[in-house]
């Protein structure tokens, strides 16, 4: 029988990170997960700074509205739970999402009624971190919390970490396609999770899987 809840290196992780399937599917989900939501992204105060070293870079990429927000309240805020998060525009998504056509490099304007409806047939969310991190404009990619999901991760008043497995709607065709190709989360997450953990602690929840039968 395989534990609810194991430690493994000293964090303590949830058994779906083990047992269950996911894969994101972009062609599908259009990047939705940077609009639907009530709340940023969580968000370290070493991001933050990173974020803030990069805004200059990503500023002219950034909507109208997301400028805004960034003049008024900054890149983050405290939600209702006391957790710091990335800003974010009109109630839903981040500040640094953008809508842009499919098939076109060109990002537009505020597209604020779909981004009220949350997703359009032609076009996509890209996080304008991330683009800026890949064409090598910065040195900073994007909060560890968006690179991790499904994983959630939570630090408890002791210090201890724990992950969970978020099961999200918007993210039904992820584990479709994960299903499909049985792709359990951790080993879609091995990059992100080694950027967090280290090599060292995944190669452990690796072996922890594999004594598990599950790998």
């Amino acid at each position: 029988m395989i534990p609810p809840i194991m430690d493994v290196g000293g964090v303590l992780i949830s058994s779906e990170i083990l047992t269950e399937y996911f894969c994101c599917d972009y062609e599908k989900c259009h990047g939705i997960c940077c609009v639907e939501g009530d709340a940023g992204a969580p968000i370290t105060l070493d991001e933050i700074a990173g974020i803030e070293d990069a805004l200059d870079t990503v500023w002219p990429t950034l909507s109208a509205s997301a400028q805004s927000v960034i003049d008024h309240q900054g890149v983050a805020y405290t939600d209702k739970d006391g957790e710091l998060v990335t800003s974010i525009v009109r109630g839903r998504e981040c500040v640094f999402a953008r809508e842009m056509l499919s098939g076109s490099s060109n990002l537009g304007g505020d597209q604020g009624s779909s981004a009220k409806q949350g997703r359009t047939e032609d076009s996509c969310w890209l996080c304008m971190l991330e683009r800026a991190y890949r064409n090598g404009q910065t040195s900073f990619c994007k909060p560890i919390s968006c690179s991790l999901y499904p994983i959630r991760e939570k630090t408890f008043s002791d210090g201890l970490v724990g992950l969970n497995y978020n099961k999200w709607d918007v993210c039904r065709d992820a584990v479709i396609k994960g299903t499909a190709l049985k792709m359990p989360v951790y080993k879609f997450l091995r990059e992100p999770l080694i950027r967090r953990f280290g090599e060292e602690w995944y190669e452990e929840l690796c072996e922890v899987a594999r004594q598990l039968g599950l790998s």
